[in-house]
């Protein structure tokens, strides 16, 4: 019985001593990737965010008042809307002769993409939210095996070492679960704005282009 538990023991810290590498280098590749994110946010935040400036009640109005489809898409390019949205809505006004009930189907879909689209895009800070802290415990909990023995026999260097290890990879798991936390905060903030714009330009236009349909 004490020959297997200690197989069983003796099999146990082999596998832990294995995965020690492993999860350093996942910790190193989930920080490498929330950087990039970081980056990523800088980018996006210059690039698209800062741009959509589009007032609803004047976009509203504006295409309320609008004569025919052609004067809805100058709108609409015109507008300070996302490239994205843009072309969302104008995807919309390209069917003329489409029936107001599948027009309504269009802009569903249309709208259903563009919300799998920004979940596609927070998946991934969501993801390593989830997954750093538990290889971060994981590394810290792999080295402290050695360090207990270590410990046990009085070899300072190697406890030492072992600390270091478990210290070092809890503060790289904290550091990529917060950083993609705040990530995803923001984005999420983001793109429920970017949504609801787009819903109701899409509402709206597709209430204008059924009257000029019916007309």
């Amino acid at each position: 019985m004490e020959n297997t538990l200690g197989i069983l023991n003796r099999s146990m810290r082999a596998i832990a001593s294995f995965m020690k590498i492993p999860v350093i280098i996942i910790l190193m590749i989930l920080i490498a990737v929330s950087v990039f994110m970081i980056g990523w946010l800088i980018t996006e935040a210059l690039t698209e965010h800062r741009h959509l400036k589009v007032v609803m009640p004047r976009f509203v109005d504006q295409i309320n008042a609008s004569p025919d489809s052609q004067t809805v898409v100058s709108c609409i390019n015109e507008s300070a809307l996302l490239r994205r949205q843009k072309k969302a809505l104008t995807e919309i006004t390209a069917h003329p002769q489409i029936t107001p009930l599948m027009r309504e189907s269009l802009a569903i879909k249309l709208i259903r993409e563009e919300k799998s689209f920004y979940s596609r895009r927070l998946r991934v800070s969501d993801f390593i939210a989830k997954v750093a802290p538990m290889f971060g415990l994981l590394g810290t909990l792999i080295p402290l095996g050695p360090g207990i023995i270590a410990l046990g026999q009085g070899d300072t260097i190697t406890l030492s070492s072992s600390l270091l290890t478990a210290f070092d990879t809890t503060i790289l798991g904290l550091i990529a679960a917060a950083v993609s936390l705040f990530i995803s905060s923001v984005r999420s903030r983001w793109y429920e704005e970017y949504m609801a714009v787009l819903e109701a330009a899409m509402e709206c236009i597709v209430e204008v282009e059924n009257r000029h349909v019916t007309a």
